[in-house]
């Protein structure tokens, strides 16, 4: 019996004929053409996988490249201020002046890529925009009107990326 078992291990002839040999040589060399293409698509997958990583790492790395040429502009405006205020120490009001335009500058440049102050004072509070820091009694005001701005808060296209710091009005009690 194990010499049948060993028997069915050789290897059949098997006989066709020329047109389905043809026809299966055919066959063959599509799977074989089919399986070079499949294989040539996965790599140049991988490599536009990796080309857009890449690309998304320098996006990412670079992204706030212009915003960064600008302010270099207002850093500079700011050390030519300091020079002249160390150089001219009596002109301060010439100081002052130039400080609040290099300001104004630097507000309006942000204003161009999407920020916006967040209004505070004399708003009722609301904790998606402001961060209540003190509370103070006043019998004249609606309770959690904001009385005074500690830190200004900022959206950046219409999204908080600072909530404003307020002192908040409360009733009086009694």
């Amino acid at each position: 019996m194990s010499e049948h078992k060993e028997n069915n291990k050789e290897e059949k002839i098997v006989s066709l004929k020329e047109s389905e040999y043809l026809k299966l040589k055919e066959d063959a060399d599509k799977v074989k053409e089919f399986s070079d293409k499949a294989l040539r698509l996965q790599a140049d997958f991988e490599n536009t996988r990796k080309r857009l990583e890449k690309e998304k790492q320098d996006f990412v790395k670079f992204a706030n490249e212009g915003i960064i040429l600008e302010l270099l502009n207002v850093l500079d405006d700011l050390g030519r201020s300091v020079s002249l205020a160390e150089t001219h120490k009596e002109d301060l009001t010439a100081f002052l002046k130039g400080v609040e335009m290099i300001l104004a500058h630097l507000y309006e440049m942000l204003k161009e890529y999407g920020l916006k102050p967040i209004e505070a004072e004399g708003k009722i509070f609301d904790p998606h925009y402001h961060e209540a820091l003190l509370q103070i009694e006043d019998k004249d005001l609606p309770e959690h009107t904001i009385v005074e701005e500690l830190q200004k808060g900022y959206l950046l296209n219409e999204r908080v990326i600072r909530t404003a710091k307020v002192k908040v009005s409360k009733k009086t009690g009694g």
